[in-house]
Protein backbone atom coordinates (compact mmCIF):
# COMPACT_ATOMS: atom_id res chain seq x y z
CA UNK A 1 0.00 0.00 0.00
CA UNK A 2 1.13 3.64 -0.85
CA UNK A 3 1.37 6.42 1.68
CA UNK A 4 -0.94 8.93 0.64
CA UNK A 5 1.60 11.33 1.57
CA UNK A 6 4.16 10.52 -0.92
CA UNK A 7 3.63 11.96 -4.32
CA UNK A 8 3.01 9.24 -6.98
CA UNK A 9 4.59 9.55 -10.22
CA UNK A 10 3.90 12.12 -12.85
CA UNK A 11 1.61 10.86 -15.33
CA UNK A 12 2.46 11.54 -18.89
CA UNK A 13 0.34 14.72 -18.93
CA UNK A 14 2.16 16.16 -16.05
CA UNK A 15 5.29 15.23 -17.79
CA UNK A 16 3.82 17.44 -20.62
CA UNK A 17 2.23 20.22 -18.59
CA UNK A 18 6.04 20.65 -17.10
CA UNK A 19 7.70 19.97 -20.04
CA UNK A 20 8.30 23.77 -21.24
CA UNK A 21 9.47 24.62 -17.79
CA UNK A 22 11.87 21.95 -17.45
CA UNK A 23 13.19 23.01 -20.87
CA UNK A 24 13.83 26.75 -19.71
CA UNK A 25 15.61 26.02 -16.99
CA UNK A 26 17.25 23.10 -18.39
CA UNK A 27 17.55 22.67 -21.92
CA UNK A 28 20.71 24.73 -22.43
CA UNK A 29 22.76 22.49 -24.27
CA UNK A 30 26.02 24.29 -24.38
CA UNK A 31 25.62 24.53 -20.20
CA UNK A 32 28.08 21.39 -20.29
CA UNK A 33 30.73 22.27 -22.28
CA UNK A 34 33.06 23.13 -19.61
CA UNK A 35 36.73 22.13 -18.62
CA UNK A 36 36.50 22.08 -15.02
CA UNK A 37 33.83 22.23 -12.45
CA UNK A 38 34.15 24.81 -10.07
CA UNK A 39 33.25 27.81 -12.12
CA UNK A 40 29.82 25.79 -13.71
CA UNK A 41 29.33 25.18 -9.88
CA UNK A 42 29.93 28.90 -9.25
CA UNK A 43 27.48 30.35 -11.79
CA UNK A 44 24.56 27.25 -10.95
CA UNK A 45 25.19 28.41 -7.54
CA UNK A 46 24.65 32.40 -8.13
CA UNK A 47 21.36 31.21 -10.46
CA UNK A 48 19.99 29.54 -7.16
CA UNK A 49 20.43 32.41 -4.92
CA UNK A 50 17.93 34.33 -6.85
CA UNK A 51 15.57 31.43 -7.00
CA UNK A 52 15.96 29.85 -3.67
CA UNK A 53 13.35 30.86 -1.07
CA UNK A 54 16.48 30.14 1.62
CA UNK A 55 19.78 28.70 2.03
CA UNK A 56 20.53 28.76 -1.21
CA UNK A 57 24.50 27.45 0.03
CA UNK A 58 23.49 24.70 2.21
CA UNK A 59 24.26 21.81 1.10
CA UNK A 60 23.98 17.70 2.88
CA UNK A 61 27.69 16.80 4.25
CA UNK A 62 28.17 13.05 4.59
CA UNK A 63 31.32 11.54 6.71
CA UNK A 64 31.82 7.99 8.25
CA UNK A 65 31.92 6.97 12.20
CA UNK A 66 34.31 4.78 13.78
CA UNK A 67 32.10 1.97 13.01
CA UNK A 68 32.11 2.55 9.50
CA UNK A 69 28.95 4.03 9.04
CA UNK A 70 27.80 7.10 7.16
CA UNK A 71 25.99 10.23 8.33
CA UNK A 72 24.59 13.41 7.36
CA UNK A 73 23.24 16.41 8.24
CA UNK A 74 22.73 19.95 6.43
CA UNK A 75 25.36 22.92 7.00
CA UNK A 76 26.32 26.02 5.37
CA UNK A 77 28.57 26.39 2.14
CA UNK A 78 30.80 29.48 3.23
CA UNK A 79 33.83 29.84 0.52
CA UNK A 80 34.47 28.20 -2.68
CA UNK A 81 37.79 28.35 -5.27
CA UNK A 82 39.82 26.19 -6.81
CA UNK A 83 40.87 24.62 -3.46
CA UNK A 84 37.47 23.65 -2.52
CA UNK A 85 34.41 23.70 -0.58
CA UNK A 86 34.37 25.55 3.01
CA UNK A 87 32.45 24.84 5.53
CA UNK A 88 32.94 25.70 9.37
CA UNK A 89 31.76 24.35 12.86
CA UNK A 90 32.38 22.68 16.21
CA UNK A 91 35.87 20.56 16.18
CA UNK A 92 34.51 18.22 19.33
CA UNK A 93 31.03 17.45 17.77
CA UNK A 94 30.02 14.35 15.84
CA UNK A 95 30.57 15.47 12.65
CA UNK A 96 34.61 16.73 13.75
CA UNK A 97 35.28 13.56 15.78
CA UNK A 98 34.23 12.09 12.51
CA UNK A 99 36.18 14.12 9.83
CA UNK A 100 39.16 13.57 12.03
CA UNK A 101 38.88 9.62 11.98
CA UNK A 102 38.08 9.88 8.55
CA UNK A 103 39.09 12.64 6.66
CA UNK A 104 37.31 12.60 3.55
CA UNK A 105 33.10 13.82 2.78
CA UNK A 106 30.58 13.99 0.41
CA UNK A 107 28.24 17.06 -0.17
CA UNK A 108 25.32 17.25 -2.13
CA UNK A 109 23.43 20.59 -3.47
CA UNK A 110 20.05 20.04 -4.12
CA UNK A 111 18.65 23.42 -5.72
CA UNK A 112 14.82 22.30 -6.22
CA UNK A 113 13.67 25.69 -7.79
CA UNK A 114 16.64 25.24 -10.56
CA UNK A 115 15.65 21.23 -10.86
CA UNK A 116 19.37 20.58 -10.19
CA UNK A 117 21.62 19.00 -8.07
CA UNK A 118 25.46 18.65 -7.65
CA UNK A 119 27.44 16.30 -6.10
CA UNK A 120 30.89 16.29 -4.77
CA UNK A 121 33.31 13.83 -3.13
CA UNK A 122 36.70 14.51 -2.12
CA UNK A 123 39.38 14.49 0.92
CA UNK A 124 39.14 16.68 4.04
CA UNK A 125 41.69 19.66 4.68
CA UNK A 126 41.61 22.00 7.54
CA UNK A 127 41.29 25.80 7.15
CA UNK A 128 44.13 28.02 8.61
CA UNK A 129 43.90 29.87 11.75
CA UNK A 130 43.91 32.89 10.33
CA UNK A 131 40.94 31.65 7.32
CA UNK A 132 38.78 30.24 10.74
CA UNK A 133 39.85 33.90 12.49
CA UNK A 134 38.57 36.24 9.93
CA UNK A 135 35.31 33.90 9.55
CA UNK A 136 34.71 33.62 12.75
CA UNK A 137 34.68 37.38 13.40
CA UNK A 138 32.43 38.10 10.36
CA UNK A 139 29.40 36.41 12.42
CA UNK A 140 26.98 38.33 14.14
CA UNK A 141 27.88 38.68 17.63
CA UNK A 142 25.07 36.41 19.41
CA UNK A 143 26.07 33.56 16.73
CA UNK A 144 30.19 34.23 18.07
CA UNK A 145 28.71 33.54 21.81
CA UNK A 146 26.74 30.88 20.62
CA UNK A 147 29.98 28.96 19.82
CA UNK A 148 31.40 29.19 23.49
CA UNK A 149 28.01 28.05 25.53
CA UNK A 150 27.10 25.20 22.89
CA UNK A 151 28.59 21.27 23.61
CA UNK A 152 27.88 20.84 20.44
CA UNK A 153 26.18 17.41 19.70
CA UNK A 154 26.64 16.33 23.47
CA UNK A 155 23.37 15.21 25.73
CA UNK A 156 21.54 18.34 26.66
CA UNK A 157 19.05 18.00 30.04
CA UNK A 158 16.49 20.89 28.42
CA UNK A 159 16.01 24.01 26.43
CA UNK A 160 16.52 25.89 29.67
CA UNK A 161 19.82 24.76 30.17
CA UNK A 162 21.14 26.05 26.55
CA UNK A 163 19.64 29.30 27.05
CA UNK A 164 21.47 29.47 30.41
CA UNK A 165 24.90 28.84 28.86
CA UNK A 166 24.31 31.72 26.40
CA UNK A 167 23.34 34.13 29.52
CA UNK A 168 26.46 33.00 30.96
CA UNK A 169 28.33 33.79 28.27
CA UNK A 170 26.59 36.74 27.45
CA UNK A 171 27.38 38.11 30.76
CA UNK A 172 31.42 36.74 30.51
CA UNK A 173 31.74 38.69 27.35
CA UNK A 174 30.28 41.87 28.23
CA UNK A 175 31.99 44.96 26.94
CA UNK A 176 34.55 42.64 24.86
CA UNK A 177 34.98 41.36 21.55
CA UNK A 178 33.99 37.71 21.26
CA UNK A 179 36.96 35.95 20.15
CA UNK A 180 36.60 32.47 18.26
CA UNK A 181 37.22 29.31 20.57
CA UNK A 182 40.14 26.75 19.62
CA UNK A 183 37.48 24.27 18.90
CA UNK A 184 35.69 25.95 16.85
CA UNK A 185 36.88 26.05 13.26
CA UNK A 186 36.51 25.38 9.37
CA UNK A 187 37.47 22.30 6.60
CA UNK A 188 37.76 22.54 2.90
CA UNK A 189 36.49 19.78 0.84
CA UNK A 190 39.16 19.05 -1.75
CA UNK A 191 36.94 17.79 -4.54
CA UNK A 192 38.22 14.65 -6.77
CA UNK A 193 34.64 14.62 -8.17
CA UNK A 194 32.27 16.99 -8.75
CA UNK A 195 29.10 15.70 -10.53
CA UNK A 196 25.91 17.70 -12.36
CA UNK A 197 22.56 16.90 -12.68
CA UNK A 198 19.30 18.69 -14.41
CA UNK A 199 16.00 17.40 -14.88
CA UNK A 200 14.66 16.52 -17.82
CA UNK A 201 11.33 14.99 -18.79
CA UNK A 202 10.69 11.48 -18.00
CA UNK A 203 13.80 10.87 -15.98
CA UNK A 204 15.78 11.64 -19.00
CA UNK A 205 18.25 13.50 -16.63
CA UNK A 206 21.52 15.12 -17.78
CA UNK A 207 24.65 14.39 -15.89
CA UNK A 208 28.23 15.30 -16.00
CA UNK A 209 30.91 13.99 -13.67
CA UNK A 210 34.64 15.89 -13.43
CA UNK A 211 37.24 13.69 -12.17
CA UNK A 212 40.37 15.25 -10.92
CA UNK A 213 43.40 14.17 -12.83
CA UNK A 214 46.00 15.90 -11.29
CA UNK A 215 45.79 19.30 -12.27
CA UNK A 216 42.95 18.68 -14.76
CA UNK A 217 39.60 16.94 -14.67
CA UNK A 218 38.40 14.03 -16.90
CA UNK A 219 34.67 15.35 -18.33
CA UNK A 220 32.10 12.38 -18.51
CA UNK A 221 28.82 12.86 -19.53
CA UNK A 222 26.62 10.00 -17.53
CA UNK A 223 23.46 8.04 -18.40
CA UNK A 224 20.44 9.21 -16.45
Amino acid sequence: MTNAAIPASPSREEYARDYAAALAANGDETIFERDEPIGLFVEWLAQAKGTEPNDSNAMALSTVDASGLPDSRMVLLKDVDARGFTFYSNRESAKGGQLAGHPAAALLFHWKSLRRQVRVRGRIEPVTAEEADAYFASRARESRIGAWASDQSRPLDSRAALEAAVARETERFDGQDVPRPEHWTGWRVVPDSVEFWRDRPFRLHDRLRFDRAGPAWIRTRLWP
